[in-house]
């Protein structure tokens, strides 16, 4: 079954805010709705709440992300209303599937529109549902995508505030090149468009280092039989291998990497990789790998660190590790606020002007988004069990 979990955080939060699930298996013209269900009577903003529907890969292989993602938005949602809302409307936030077949996901994402009346759309998900997303969410309702991407996004009514390869992989491909005289490279992703396009320019920082590109390939999404892929690379003998795989497929990946052996002699250098993945990998799996992101839980920040000591109190010691993925719902609800306390409106056309260019301030610290195009502070790290290490701001 596909339900909407829907947070309705309140005044105070002694607790969790309530968990209320609806089915939303149905397709839209066919949904029944139920005597009392609010969605049956209520207009876009008529009780002054602001409903977000946050769109979040809960299944699939990007699913590893969901609970964290899911947490951090809750959270995020809890602190916004105990300082009164976003320009005084309660936050109410709707969670919905991303995962699975993307005709059911676009299906979800018109009756978030039409029967739930959300306000805007926060999207955790892969890039591919972005590029089919933003054709529903298009001169409706704004749309903010918050996970590492690969640039360029700039359709009306969209921005996204995620890393993207220009300021996250080329320091660290310069650095590997550097340091560990890495000049031999083979890419391996997810077939779709992230790593597709991130390839592209990864190629070209490649090329700046004096180094080679010696493979690549592109693995379906839920590909779990890496033997060979690991022949290719062996036969290859590169000095770092590129991972742009995700979710539970680079688990996988990673694993089979470790076991054969290779995890010993080659690099590897992830991009959307975070402590949630990493704890699938294994501490045994996870010699000379590398990854670089805006956000990692072991940066000694003031604002990380207040964020980690609510994240725990609000969810307790067994909370989802907060990686660099899930925690980007996070920021996407701070971003939201901010650009809405600029705008001084939450009108589609003028918020959306105030949220190509602003400063918003989250668990990553100061975010300066400017034309639509977010930089952050990003940092290489090195796995070091369970846990990454950075090893330098870049």
């Amino acid at each position: 079954m596909h339900a909407t979990v829907n947070f309705q955080a309140r005044g105070g939060f002694a607790a969790p805010p309530s968990l209320l699930l609806r089915n939303l298996s149905a397709p839209a013209a066919d949904r029944v709705l139920l005597p009392g269900d609010r969605a049956a009577s209520r207009q876009r903003g008529a009780d002054k709440r602001l409903r977000v529907g946050a769109f979040i890969c809960c299944t699939g292989s990007p699913g590893v992300w969901g609970p964290c993602g899911t947490s951090s938005a809750q959270l995020a949602v809890a602190e916004i209303n105990k300082r009164g809302g976003i320009l005084g409307r309660e936050v109410e936030l709707s969670v919905y599937d991303a995962g699975g077949p993307l005709d059911d996901v676009l299906d979800r994402a018109e009756q978030a529109i039409d029967i739930d009346q959300v306000d805007l759309i926060i999207g955790l998900h892969t890039s591919a549902v972005r590029l089919a997303m933003r054709k529903v969410t298009r001169n409706r309702i704004p749309y903010i995508y918050t996970s590492v991407y690969e640039g360029g996004e700039q359709s009306p009514g969209v921005v996204a505030i995620g890393e993207t390869p220009r300021w996250q992989s080329r320091p660290s491909i310069h650095w590997l090149a550097e340091v560990k005289k890495a000049a031999r490279w083979y890419l391996i992703g997810s077939d779709y468009v992230w790593p597709w396009q991130s390839h592209r320019a990864v190629k070209r920082y490649i090329a700046e280092t004096g180094g080679q590109v010696v493979g690549e390939e592109f693995v379906p999404l839920g590909e779990d039989n890496h033997e060979p892929h690991l022949a290719r690379i062996r036969a290859a003998k590169p000095d770092v291998v590129l991972i742009s795989l995700i979710g539970t497929d680079s688990i996988t990946f990673n694993r089979s990497f470790g076991e054969c052996g290779l995890g010993a002699t080659t690099l590897r250098l992830g991009g959307a990789m975070d402590e949630t993945v990493l704890l699938g990998i294994g501490a045994d799996n996870s010699e000379n790998l590398f990854c670089a992101s805006g956000y990692f839980p072991c940066v000694g920040s003031r604002a990380n660190d207040d964020f980690q000591i609510r994240y725990r109190a609000m969810f307790g010691p067994n909370a989802p590790p907060a990686g660099s993925l899930g925690q980007s719902s996070y920021e996407g609800l701070r971003f939201l606020e901010a650009a809405a306390n600029k705008a001084g409106t939450l009108s589609m056309r003028p918020l959306l002007a105030a949220a190509r260019n602003v400063v918003y301030h989250g668990a990553r610290g100061p975010v300066t988004v400017r034309d639509g195009r977010a930089r952050m502070q990003m940092y290489l790290a090195e796995a070091d069990g369970l846990d990454f290490r950075v090893i330098k701001t870049v």
